[in-house]
């Protein structure tokens, strides 16, 4: 099966609170390509590609860590970008 990406818009109380990092470490545990970085409106957006099992794996074990903390998910396909490699924290 082919690689896909999403695009992810996280809101709620989403800002100091470790969620870049901690979805940085979740993202790396499923070993995808990507980025999460904090957005001006105190929103996160975060971009993960990899196989599709990996890629919801990663967005449900951040479900489950921050659930109680998001008010809103809202996830896109996205092409994929062969420029990205790791999962990184952007600013």
């Amino acid at each position: 099966m082919s690689n896909i990406a999403k695009h992810v818009i996280y809101k709620g109380r989403v800002q100091g609170v470790g969620f870049r990092f901690t979805a940085q470490r979740i993202a790396m545990r499923y070993e995808l390509a990507g980025f999460v970085k904090n957005l001006p409106d105190g929103s996160v957006e975060m971009f993960a590609q990899g196989h599709p099992d990996d890629v919801a794996g990663c967005l449900r074990d951040i479900e489950e860590s921050f659930g109680a903390y998001l008010k809103d998910t809202i996830i896109t396909d996205n092409p994929l970008n062969a420029r990205l490699h790791g999962f990184d924290i952007a600013f």
